[in-house]
């Protein structure tokens, strides 16, 4: 069952895919429109999950569910990564590879391999103050507070 994102409550859990490249507006909308048929649709053992999405960027695709009205369980899972994989081959894009790292510069969002981007911080292209993208957390509480930080308040903070 889709409730707007913002009505969720901050405990909610996440999950947020990344693509290695930025979709189209004309994309985006058709992927708004797909999130919004499988959220609706989006069941744990035969129960609607509450639940909702965000886009960003043209490059995020953020799902979220209420656990509290039904935790999502490894079925449903599985059915929202199925999901994920049916974008990735619809649009030629790879949304699930965690080895990739995406960030600020400027107002642009950049998109590298995890070895490239400790290859910048070493040349000190980029900085523990760039802006990345923590698709680590967990919560829309996570999300609201630790998403968007400098690299220095992140995993990436390593690389510093």
């Amino acid at each position: 069952m889709y409730v707007p994102f913002e009505n969720l409550p901050e405990e909610s859990k996440i999950w947020i895919y990344q693509s290695n490249r930025k979709f189209s507006e004309e994309e985006f909308a058709e992927i708004e429109k797909d999130l919004q048929v499988f959220v609706e649709n989006w069941a744990a053992h035969g129960t609607s999950l509450e639940a909702s999405f965000q886009l960003k960027y043209n490059r995020f695709i953020i799902l979220a569910v209420n656990q509290e009205v039904q935790t999502a369980t490894g079925c449903s899972i599985d059915s929202s990564v199925a999901f994920i994989q049916s974008l990735e081959k619809k649009y030629d894009v790879d949304l699930l590879d965690k080895m990739n790292v995406t960030f600020k510069l400027g107002e642009h969002v950049a998109h590298k391999p995890l070895i490239d981007f400790k290859k910048m911080a070493k040349d000190k292209a980029v900085t523990a103050n760039t802006i990345v993208f923590n698709n680590l957390v967990n919560n829309i509480a996570e999300y609201n507070e630790s998403w968007e930080v400098p690299a220095a308040d992140s995993w990436h903070s390593r690389f510093f």
